[in-house]
Formats: C-alpha cells, sequence, structure tokens
C-alpha cells in the first residue's frame, strides 16, 4: 500500500484534494484531526493542545491504514496531514516541536508528498489563521524545506479546479505505477 501525504498551508486545498484523490483511486482518505479538535475545544491553542492534536491525527492515520488494508487490492491511502504539518506548526507558532512529534517523524514511512501550493485563493473559516500571503508563502517554503530534507519524493500541487487535480494525479500515478529508473531519486518529481 502506497502511503500518500498531502500538506502545505491552511487554505491550500488539502483536503478538497484528499477527497478527490480518494474519489479517483477508489480508496480511502484520513481526515485532518485538528479541524475537529479546534471546532469542538476552540481556537486558543495552547503548546501543549498541539501534542493532543499530534496524537488524535496518528489515531485517524493508523485507523484509515487498517480500513484500507481491508479493500481488495493494492489502493493507496491519502493522508491528509501529518506529523511534518505538526512539527511546521508547533515550530511557527511557539518556536520549538514536541519531541514525540519528531520520533513520529523519524518512524512513520510514506511514499509521497503532496505540497500545496498557495495559488489559491485564501478562503476564511472560523479556524484560519493566516490570511496574509506573504505569511502563507513563509510557510509553504517552510514546509518545501522539510519536505526536502524528509528524503521522501514530493511534488508541489499548483492550479485551480480540475488542473490541480490533475497535477496530483499525475505524481500519484508515478508513485503507483513505479517511477522509472531516472525518477528514482528521492526529491521533487516535478
Amino acid at each position: 500500500m502506497k502511503k500518500i501525504v498531502v500538506i502545505g498551508p491552511e487554505s491550500t486545498g488539502k483536503s478538497t484534494l484528499c477527497h478527490q484523490l480518494a474519489t479517483h483511486y477508489q480508496t480511502i482518505w484520513c481526515m485532518e484531526y485538528a479541524r475537529e479538535y479546534l471546532l469542538k475545544n476552540g481556537t486558543d491553542y495552547s503548546f501543549e493542545n498541539l501534542l493532543t492534536v499530534a496524537k488524535g491525527q496518528l489515531e485517524l492515520e493508523d485507523k484509515a491504514v487498517e480500513a484500507v488494508q481491508l479493500l481488495p487490492g493494492n489502493l493507496p491511502v491519502f493522508i491528509d496531514t501529518d506529523m511534518t504539518v505538526m512539527k511546521v506548526w508547533c515550530e511557527f507558532v511557539f518556536g520549538k516541536c514536541h519531541s514525540f512529534i519528531l520520533q513520529e517523524i523519524a518512524k512513520r514511512k510514506y511514499d509521497l508528498y503532496l505540497l500545496c501550493d498557495v495559488d489559491l485563493p485564501w478562503t476564511r473559516d472560523e479556524l484560519r489563521e493566516y490570511p496574509d500571503l506573504n505569511i502563507r508563502e513563509k510557510l509553504f517554503y517552510h514546509y518545501k524545506d522539510t519536505v526536502i530534507n524528509s528524503g521522501v519524493p514530493w511534488a508541489k500541487v499548483s492550479g485551480i479546479g480540475d488542473a490541480r487535480l490533475a497535477s496530483a494525479i499525475t505524481a500519484v500515478d508515478q508513485i503507483i505505477q513505479g517511477p522509472k529508473e531516472s525518477c528514482m531519486k528521492k526529491s521533487s518529481l516535478f
């Protein structure tokens, strides 16, 4: 089973893209736990709250992986947010990261990161904190640095609507169908 993580700053279409990819590949996707947590507990969170969010995210991820393993065929699982997102969130807001999150990053293995570009217009909702494009771009480059250093293949996903989905499908297909010799390096697919 291929585990594909969709990451990026807020309001870059991560959840929508996961849903679309799961539909396209007729599989399951793991939702972002932080949304559920913040809707229930409010947006005034602390550094310790982010550890709770991280553990909730891992529980959802493990359940999604187990569910996909029960399906016939060798289907991928799409994960909306992983510990990389938790690391960036902790570092960006609090200037430090929980050792538990760092340990999970080292322990868990993924097949592809899809890094969502900030080319979508920011959409307000009760949980989003960073409408300023400069901050969103700063976060994007923080994510990019993190995935580059992860050793996991990654692809930047850009475009609006069908173009964004097509960009992601191209990257996923390369991982699922097996890359050609020249694409075996662990860096950006595009």
